[in-house]
Protein backbone atom coordinates (compact mmCIF):
# COMPACT_ATOMS: atom_id res chain seq x y z
CA UNK A 1 0.00 0.00 0.00
CA UNK A 2 1.46 3.39 -0.69
CA UNK A 3 2.34 5.86 2.02
CA UNK A 4 0.26 9.08 2.12
CA UNK A 5 3.15 11.19 4.35
CA UNK A 6 5.51 9.61 1.07
CA UNK A 7 3.28 11.33 -2.07
CA UNK A 8 5.29 14.03 -3.73
CA UNK A 9 4.05 15.47 -7.12
CA UNK A 10 5.43 12.92 -9.98
CA UNK A 11 3.63 14.94 -13.34
CA UNK A 12 3.39 19.34 -13.02
CA UNK A 13 1.15 20.58 -16.09
CA UNK A 14 1.85 23.86 -16.51
CA UNK A 15 -0.02 26.01 -18.96
CA UNK A 16 -0.64 22.98 -21.37
CA UNK A 17 -2.71 24.40 -24.16
CA UNK A 18 -3.75 22.58 -27.60
CA UNK A 19 -5.54 23.98 -30.32
CA UNK A 20 -7.32 23.52 -33.55
CA UNK A 21 -7.54 26.71 -35.89
CA UNK A 22 -8.97 28.62 -33.49
CA UNK A 23 -10.67 25.56 -31.16
CA UNK A 24 -8.80 25.30 -27.83
CA UNK A 25 -8.90 21.43 -27.02
CA UNK A 26 -6.98 21.93 -24.27
CA UNK A 27 -6.62 25.83 -23.01
CA UNK A 28 -3.88 26.71 -20.18
CA UNK A 29 -4.47 23.18 -18.04
CA UNK A 30 -2.26 23.57 -14.77
CA UNK A 31 -2.20 20.37 -13.44
CA UNK A 32 -0.62 18.23 -10.13
CA UNK A 33 -0.70 14.47 -9.89
CA UNK A 34 0.71 13.17 -6.76
CA UNK A 35 2.96 9.92 -6.99
CA UNK A 36 1.27 6.78 -6.20
CA UNK A 37 -2.16 8.46 -6.83
CA UNK A 38 -4.99 7.55 -8.71
CA UNK A 39 -5.64 11.04 -10.12
CA UNK A 40 -8.95 10.72 -12.40
CA UNK A 41 -9.64 13.55 -14.92
CA UNK A 42 -13.24 13.69 -15.90
CA UNK A 43 -15.50 15.75 -18.06
CA UNK A 44 -18.61 16.14 -20.76
CA UNK A 45 -17.45 14.74 -24.76
CA UNK A 46 -15.18 17.09 -25.98
CA UNK A 47 -13.73 18.69 -22.93
CA UNK A 48 -10.27 17.69 -23.78
CA UNK A 49 -9.37 14.89 -22.12
CA UNK A 50 -7.92 12.55 -24.81
CA UNK A 51 -6.17 15.43 -26.19
CA UNK A 52 -4.22 15.55 -22.83
CA UNK A 53 -3.16 12.34 -23.09
CA UNK A 54 -1.84 12.52 -26.82
CA UNK A 55 0.34 15.64 -25.85
CA UNK A 56 1.79 13.94 -22.57
CA UNK A 57 2.21 10.66 -24.61
CA UNK A 58 3.88 12.54 -27.88
CA UNK A 59 1.03 11.54 -30.02
CA UNK A 60 0.30 15.37 -30.61
CA UNK A 61 2.39 18.61 -30.13
CA UNK A 62 1.82 21.12 -27.81
CA UNK A 63 1.17 24.83 -28.54
CA UNK A 64 2.59 26.31 -25.20
CA UNK A 65 3.02 24.70 -21.65
CA UNK A 66 5.55 22.32 -19.95
CA UNK A 67 4.65 18.87 -19.13
CA UNK A 68 7.42 17.93 -15.77
CA UNK A 69 7.51 14.37 -14.94
CA UNK A 70 9.58 13.30 -11.84
CA UNK A 71 11.51 17.07 -12.09
CA UNK A 72 12.22 16.91 -15.80
CA UNK A 73 10.74 18.44 -18.80
CA UNK A 74 9.12 15.90 -21.02
CA UNK A 75 9.78 17.94 -24.46
CA UNK A 76 10.78 14.84 -26.77
CA UNK A 77 8.36 14.28 -29.40
CA UNK A 78 8.55 10.90 -30.25
CA UNK A 79 6.31 8.48 -28.47
CA UNK A 80 8.70 5.81 -28.02
CA UNK A 81 10.54 8.50 -26.00
CA UNK A 82 7.91 8.97 -23.86
CA UNK A 83 7.69 5.20 -23.20
CA UNK A 84 11.13 4.78 -21.62
CA UNK A 85 10.85 7.62 -19.53
CA UNK A 86 8.26 5.62 -18.22
CA UNK A 87 4.84 7.30 -19.34
CA UNK A 88 2.73 4.26 -20.66
CA UNK A 89 -1.14 4.54 -21.98
CA UNK A 90 -4.35 1.93 -22.83
CA UNK A 91 -6.73 3.15 -25.42
CA UNK A 92 -10.90 4.19 -25.60
CA UNK A 93 -10.76 1.50 -28.18
CA UNK A 94 -9.15 -1.47 -28.18
CA UNK A 95 -5.67 -1.26 -30.12
CA UNK A 96 -4.47 -4.75 -30.20
CA UNK A 97 -2.84 -6.77 -32.93
CA UNK A 98 -5.47 -9.20 -33.31
CA UNK A 99 -3.24 -12.18 -34.93
CA UNK A 100 -0.71 -12.56 -31.93
CA UNK A 101 -0.90 -14.59 -29.10
CA UNK A 102 -1.64 -13.43 -25.56
CA UNK A 103 1.79 -14.07 -24.90
CA UNK A 104 3.37 -12.11 -27.72
CA UNK A 105 1.19 -8.96 -27.14
CA UNK A 106 2.42 -8.71 -24.11
CA UNK A 107 5.80 -9.57 -24.91
CA UNK A 108 5.79 -6.22 -27.75
CA UNK A 109 5.53 -3.93 -24.34
CA UNK A 110 8.76 -5.33 -23.25
CA UNK A 111 10.41 -5.35 -26.63
CA UNK A 112 9.43 -1.20 -26.90
CA UNK A 113 11.91 -0.63 -24.17
CA UNK A 114 14.29 -2.15 -26.34
CA UNK A 115 13.76 -0.88 -30.17
CA UNK A 116 13.32 1.86 -31.56
CA UNK A 117 9.75 1.37 -33.15
CA UNK A 118 6.86 -1.00 -32.60
CA UNK A 119 7.50 -2.81 -35.90
CA UNK A 120 10.51 -3.82 -35.26
CA UNK A 121 9.68 -4.53 -31.78
CA UNK A 122 7.10 -6.79 -33.30
CA UNK A 123 9.56 -8.80 -35.60
CA UNK A 124 11.30 -9.02 -32.92
CA UNK A 125 8.86 -10.43 -30.92
CA UNK A 126 7.34 -12.70 -33.14
CA UNK A 127 9.92 -13.59 -35.71
CA UNK A 128 12.81 -14.37 -34.12
CA UNK A 129 13.24 -18.59 -33.80
CA UNK A 130 14.08 -20.39 -30.18
CA UNK A 131 17.50 -21.57 -30.92
CA UNK A 132 18.22 -17.30 -31.54
CA UNK A 133 16.49 -16.54 -27.82
CA UNK A 134 18.98 -14.79 -25.71
CA UNK A 135 18.92 -14.62 -22.06
CA UNK A 136 16.98 -10.94 -22.17
CA UNK A 137 14.49 -12.82 -24.49
CA UNK A 138 13.91 -15.56 -22.18
CA UNK A 139 13.45 -12.85 -19.22
CA UNK A 140 11.33 -11.17 -20.78
CA UNK A 141 9.11 -14.57 -21.32
CA UNK A 142 9.12 -14.93 -17.66
CA UNK A 143 8.13 -11.28 -16.93
CA UNK A 144 5.40 -11.77 -19.58
CA UNK A 145 3.88 -15.11 -18.18
CA UNK A 146 4.01 -12.87 -14.48
CA UNK A 147 1.91 -10.25 -15.69
CA UNK A 148 -0.41 -12.50 -17.25
CA UNK A 149 -0.75 -14.45 -14.52
CA UNK A 150 -1.07 -11.68 -12.25
CA UNK A 151 -4.08 -10.23 -14.33
CA UNK A 152 -5.44 -14.00 -14.63
CA UNK A 153 -5.05 -14.47 -18.26
CA UNK A 154 -2.12 -17.25 -18.33
CA UNK A 155 -4.11 -19.79 -18.80
CA UNK A 156 -4.65 -18.38 -21.95
CA UNK A 157 -1.42 -17.05 -23.17
CA UNK A 158 -1.43 -19.15 -26.75
CA UNK A 159 -4.95 -18.01 -27.67
CA UNK A 160 -5.06 -15.36 -30.45
CA UNK A 161 -5.81 -12.11 -28.79
CA UNK A 162 -8.75 -11.60 -31.03
CA UNK A 163 -10.65 -14.94 -29.61
CA UNK A 164 -10.91 -13.52 -26.00
CA UNK A 165 -13.87 -12.41 -24.81
CA UNK A 166 -13.98 -8.14 -24.27
CA UNK A 167 -13.20 -8.09 -20.96
CA UNK A 168 -10.06 -9.98 -21.21
CA UNK A 169 -8.89 -7.94 -24.15
CA UNK A 170 -9.15 -5.14 -22.03
CA UNK A 171 -7.01 -7.06 -19.33
CA UNK A 172 -4.83 -7.70 -22.02
CA UNK A 173 -4.17 -4.26 -23.24
CA UNK A 174 -3.49 -3.50 -19.53
CA UNK A 175 -0.34 -6.11 -19.59
CA UNK A 176 0.83 -4.94 -22.53
CA UNK A 177 1.24 -1.23 -21.43
CA UNK A 178 2.13 -2.49 -17.68
CA UNK A 179 5.24 -4.47 -19.53
CA UNK A 180 6.89 -1.19 -20.64
CA UNK A 181 7.41 -0.93 -16.79
CA UNK A 182 5.74 2.58 -16.71
CA UNK A 183 6.13 4.90 -13.42
CA UNK A 184 2.68 6.52 -15.07
CA UNK A 185 0.15 4.86 -16.37
CA UNK A 186 -2.59 6.18 -18.74
CA UNK A 187 -6.15 4.55 -18.47
CA UNK A 188 -8.54 6.11 -21.19
CA UNK A 189 -11.54 4.92 -20.59
CA UNK A 190 -10.58 1.47 -19.50
CA UNK A 191 -14.43 0.49 -18.27
CA UNK A 192 -16.15 1.04 -21.54
CA UNK A 193 -17.90 -1.24 -23.15
CA UNK A 194 -17.90 -3.67 -19.89
CA UNK A 195 -20.70 -4.74 -17.57
CA UNK A 196 -21.35 -4.89 -13.75
CA UNK A 197 -19.21 -7.43 -12.86
CA UNK A 198 -16.23 -6.51 -14.74
CA UNK A 199 -16.17 -3.20 -13.72
CA UNK A 200 -15.94 -4.27 -10.17
CA UNK A 201 -13.20 -6.41 -11.41
CA UNK A 202 -11.09 -3.71 -13.11
CA UNK A 203 -11.92 -1.27 -9.98
CA UNK A 204 -10.14 -4.40 -8.10
CA UNK A 205 -6.98 -4.42 -10.77
CA UNK A 206 -6.08 -1.03 -10.96
CA UNK A 207 -6.42 -0.64 -7.03
CA UNK A 208 -3.74 -3.11 -6.86
CA UNK A 209 -2.10 -1.84 -9.78
CA UNK A 210 -1.66 0.99 -7.64
CA UNK A 211 -0.57 -0.19 -4.99
CA UNK A 212 2.27 -1.55 -6.66
CA UNK A 213 3.48 1.93 -6.63
CA UNK A 214 2.53 3.18 -10.23
CA UNK A 215 0.85 6.31 -10.29
CA UNK A 216 -2.56 6.41 -12.05
CA UNK A 217 -4.28 9.14 -14.41
CA UNK A 218 -7.64 7.69 -15.33
CA UNK A 219 -10.34 9.16 -17.77
CA UNK A 220 -13.57 7.21 -17.10
CA UNK A 221 -16.90 8.28 -17.30
CA UNK A 222 -18.40 5.63 -15.26
CA UNK A 223 -19.10 7.82 -11.97
CA UNK A 224 -19.35 5.11 -9.52
CA UNK A 225 -16.34 3.98 -10.76
CA UNK A 226 -14.20 7.10 -10.58
CA UNK A 227 -15.63 8.28 -7.04
CA UNK A 228 -15.28 5.10 -5.32
CA UNK A 229 -10.95 4.73 -6.93
CA UNK A 230 -9.59 7.87 -7.28
CA UNK A 231 -7.90 10.32 -4.83
CA UNK A 232 -7.78 13.45 -6.64
CA UNK A 233 -10.26 14.56 -9.63
CA UNK A 234 -9.75 17.36 -12.37
CA UNK A 235 -12.77 18.41 -14.39
CA UNK A 236 -12.44 19.52 -17.64
CA UNK A 237 -14.96 21.18 -19.82
CA UNK A 238 -14.46 22.88 -22.87
CA UNK A 239 -10.36 22.13 -22.72
CA UNK A 240 -10.19 24.41 -19.36
CA UNK A 241 -10.01 23.20 -15.45
CA UNK A 242 -12.99 23.73 -14.07
CA UNK A 243 -12.97 21.97 -10.38
CA UNK A 244 -10.59 20.10 -8.87
CA UNK A 245 -10.04 18.15 -5.39
CA UNK A 246 -11.44 15.05 -3.67
CA UNK A 247 -14.33 12.60 -4.93
CA UNK A 248 -16.39 13.95 -2.08
CA UNK A 249 -15.71 17.56 -2.99
CA UNK A 250 -16.34 17.16 -6.80
CA UNK A 251 -19.36 15.56 -5.99
CA UNK A 252 -20.49 18.46 -4.14
CA UNK A 253 -19.38 21.31 -6.73
CA UNK A 254 -22.13 23.04 -8.29
CA UNK A 255 -20.10 24.53 -11.05
CA UNK A 256 -19.43 20.42 -11.85
CA UNK A 257 -23.06 19.05 -11.66
CA UNK A 258 -24.15 22.40 -14.10
CA UNK A 259 -21.24 21.17 -16.59
CA UNK A 260 -22.98 17.73 -16.90
CA UNK A 261 -26.46 18.75 -17.34
CA UNK A 262 -28.12 16.98 -20.35
CA UNK A 263 -25.62 14.34 -19.74
CA UNK A 264 -26.58 10.92 -18.63
CA UNK A 265 -24.31 10.55 -15.58
CA UNK A 266 -24.86 10.49 -12.03
CA UNK A 267 -22.22 12.04 -9.66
Amino acid sequence: MRDPAASHVCLSIEGLTKRFGGFYALNQLNMDVQQGHIHALIGPNGAGKTTFFNLLTGVLPADTGKIVFDGQIVDDARPSRRTLKGIARTFQNIRLFPHLTVMETVMIGEHCRAHPSVWKALGDAVLKRPFQESVAEREMQTNAIELLEYLGLAGKRDEKASDLPYGEQRKLELARALATKPRLLLLDEPAAGMNPRETSELDRIITRVRDRGITIILVEHDMKLVMGISDNVTVLNFGTKIAEGSPRQIQDDPVVIEAYLGEDVQL
